[in-house]
């Protein structure tokens, strides 16, 4: 709908990654090369963590790119509710390997292991990487442990990447999980964008989509700024932000995503708004039903004998105003 107003020749701010518009910051391009250097030299176990929303799924998609460049067949698993068995045989099926039929755990993972040696003595990698591990069940990751026990003298014969949130990181802390993490050999976890990052991601997605306006102009420096303090330098909330108030801009007709365009989009997404658990963790103390019923119906008495009537509510003022929602 924007497109053509601003000169794009594609959205620049979807949800769904997209590898074109990886911007490649120190801690991304770090992230990287650490895995793929740990999955090419074949290092076993590799832990990549990041808060929700920090482009986790983005860069698994460009390591496959570059790992299948290179030769490397891969496995990648999205579902973390899978039964063990149900796993191993997803596995299967995205390695390509043929399904005979009905067989038993032992019998997969013998067609699974005669796959992967065949692979290592033609010289070639396999990786399996496993998304939103933090998922995972105890089982399910005591499961992927195991598969590590597929080796030879040398090298392990599956690379595992496991990606989730901080919580893996709880999870794998955990006494049962111990000698799952004694395995991991490279660990990488991904931030929220600074300031100064925000704004070359911003103004880099509008370059990459083909405005043939200055990406300042359109966003500009203040404007930015507004939107990492709502965004708080989540690249999802960044995206979502941006998308609607370019739409926002469109309906103004306004060249430029001005502040109070940020504001408003802000108020619609609520990005201001926290939920207040105090009355979870401070119950209300008790009150008697007959004394309550008694205070409410001398109080309807009251306003229906003074003729009362609810006034308009005033805008609140500035020291009452919600504080702003702070997305971690």
């Amino acid at each position: 709908m924007y497109k053509k107003f601003f000169g794009l020749t594609r959205c620049p701010f979807e949800v769904s990654p997209d590898p074109y518009f990886l911007l490649p910051t120190h801690q991304h391009r770090e992230a990287l090369a650490a895995i793929v250097y740990g999955v090419l030299q074949r290092k076993g176990f590799m832990v990549l963590t990041g808060e929700a929303g920090t482009g986790k799924t983005l860069l698994v998609r460009c390591l496959l790119e570059m790992l299948r460049a290179r030769g490397v067949a891969s496995a990648n698993v999205f579902n973390p509710t899978l039964l063990p068995h149900e796993f191993l045989s997803y596995i299967a099926g995205d390695l390509g390997l043929p399904k005979p039929g009905q067989e038993n755990k032992g019998e997969l993972l013998l067609r699974l292991y005669n796959y992967l040696i065949a692979r290592q003595r033609a010289k070639q990698t396999t990786v399996l990487i496993a998304d939103e591990a933090q998922n995972m069940d105890a089982a399910l990751l005591e499961e992927i442990r195991l598969l590590t026990n597929l080796e030879t003298s040398e090298h392990k014969l599956l690379q595992i990447v496991l990606v989730g949130q901080p919580e893996l990181d709880e999870k794998m802390d955990s006494p049962e999980l111990r000698q799952l993490k004694q395995r991991i050999s490279v660990r990488c976890n991904l931030e929220a964008l600074p300031r100064v990052e925000t704004e070359e991601y911003i103004w880099r997605r509008l370059q990459k989509a083909g405005t043939n306006y200055d990406a300042v102009h359109i966003f500009p420096p203040a404007t930015v700024g507004k939107i990492h303090s709502y965004s708080k330098g989540i690249p999802r909330l960044i995206n979502t932000i941006c998308e609607n108030a370019l739409l926002n801009a469109y309906a103004r007709q306004s060249g430029t995503v001005t502040e109070n365009i940020i504001e408003d989009v802000a108020k619609d997404l609520r990005l201001q708004v926290t939920s207040n658990s105090s009355s979870a963790l401070h119950p209300a103390p008790f009150v008697d039903s007959q004394s309550l019923a008694t205070s409410l119906l001398a109080l309807a008495s009251f306003i229906e004998r003074a003729g009362y009537r609810a006034p308009s509510h005033p805008a609140a003022p500035a020291h009452t105003q919600i504080e702003r929602f702070k997305v971690v």
